[in-house]
């Protein structure tokens, strides 16, 4: 694959315990800077854009915490919005018929979780100058 963006590291892969506190990074989509994030789910990581469907608004009221009291559904702190973290969908609340989060794709390779970027959602220049 010559033409796969290169991956970007974003943490160890011990840092995401399942249902636990998600790692939050910054991208740019359409030379925006939005926030992302990395969660772990019934042990395979999973990240989103950090963007509700309901309200274009960030989704952690306290940073990093995205899921609900079970550890099973990733919740909007804002208006209760819930989404499945297999998949990102929709599972109700107010986000029901709007779709669900924006995935991004993440590999774990050699004890280390990696963000591909893609031409819609790319790094920001100093996120990777930093970890050149």
């Amino acid at each position: 694959m010559a033409d796969a963006e290169p991956l970007i590291a974003l943490c160890p892969s011990t840092q995401l315990v399942d249902g636990g506190v998600g790692l939050r990074f910054d991208v740019l989509v359409d030379g925006e800077t939005l926030g992302a994030f990395a969660v772990r789910h019934r042990g395979r990581a999973v990240a989103y854009l950090n963007r509700c469907a309901h309200v274009a608004m960030e989704l952690d009221w306290v940073a990093g915490r995205f899921f609900d009291g079970d550890g099973e559904t990733l919740l909007c702190a804002t208006h209760g919005a819930a989404y499945d973290p297999a998949d990102g969908r929709c599972l109700g609340g107010p986000c029901a018929g709007r779709g669900g989060l924006r995935p991004l794709q993440v590999v774990e390779q050699d004890g280390v979780v990696y963000w591909r970027p893609e031409p819609a959602v790319r790094p920001r220049a100093d996120a990777a100058d930093a970890r050149a």
